[in-house]
């Protein structure tokens, strides 16, 4: 229907523009990873050009590799002991700390919290140095070798972080399956070893594995104290060529390198087992 004066009125077309276009280029984190070390190694190889007899950074890196992969080798085995021995102390402290036998759940509680907010190079140092480097058992002599020591120094935090994770799992079951348990005339013990802790297992998983990442990139602080892992024998390999300083970030990047492509796809794994394994 026609107002008054709408015969009269002209008609208003508005002009047309063209949505700006945005052209986003997307860089995952493992080509931003290569990229970054491709340029370590152009921008150290164009430096280098006052001894053109020595070797290029890329040589020297495939020359070592064998040497730093097999040093990168020795981390992972340190990480993947540490883990084992954390994990199995921790579930006994993480029981420990849903005891219901008060002093047991407070000692429990305090081994927790002390080795839990304690720093690991401390502990490192701890251990490095104050436990023997042999023991005698009934007249029979045991090396204890720094990578052991180291081991067990990277488990103490460990077990702290996995003792929580095994408390915040069982907590996070509801009451309802303590009261059928009970109610089927299962023990404290029973309930929690054949109920609970089959039902924490895909909650227990993610965090567990970010504990392992993490031990995974700490490795490297045993070099401080002298265990000749990947870091060590990169300082050796850089002394070996000369402490030459273009060789400083390539040796150090492929070291990085080495760490990143072992850690990311934990990473992914773990957030891929998040989504799977959400509770709700």
């Amino acid at each position: 229907m026609k107002t008054a004066g709408s015969e009269h009125r002209p008609a208003v077309l508005l002009p047309y523009r063209l949505a700006p276009t945005r052209m986003s280029i997307r860089i995952g984190p493992l080509s931003a990873a290569i990229l970054c070390f491709c340029i370590m190694m152009a921008a150290s190889t164009a430096w280098a050009q006052t001894a053109p007899t020595m070797l290029s950074p890329l040589q020297v890196i495939v020359k070592w590799s064998p040497l730093l992969l097999q040093g990168f080798a020795f981390n992972i085995l340190i990480s993947l002991l540490a883990m084992l021995l954390g994990t199995a102390a921790g579930l006994g402290l993480g029981l420990g700390l849903l005891s219901e036998f008060r002093p047991l759940a407070a000692v429990s509680w305090l081994l927790t919290q002390f080795f839990r907010n304690a720093p690991w190079l401390v502990l490192l140092f701890f251990i490095m140095f104050l436990v023997p480097f042999q023991i005698t058992v009934f007249k029979t002599t045991i090396p204890l070798p720094d990578w052991i020591k180291a081991t067990v120094g990277f488990a103490l935090p460990v077990m702290a972080n996995v003792a929580e994770v095994v408390r915040g799992a069982v907590r996070s079951i509801p009451s309802t399956q303590w009261e059928a348990a009970e109610s089927l005339s299962f023990t404290r013990r029973q309930t929690m070893w054949l109920i609970m802790l089959p039902q924490c297992i895909k909650r227990m998983l993610p965090p567990w594995m970010n504990v392992y990442a993490l031990v995974a990139m700490s490795t490297v602080l045993a070099s401080i104290v002298g265990v000749s892992e990947m870091l060590t024998l990169t300082a050796q390999v850089h002394a070996a060529e000369g402490g030459r300083p273009e060789l400083f970030a390539p040796l150090y990047g492929f070291a990085l390198l080495c760490f990143f492509l072992y850690c990311y796809p934990i990473n992914l794994w773990t957030a891929r087992l998040e989504r799977r394994f959400r509770v709700r």
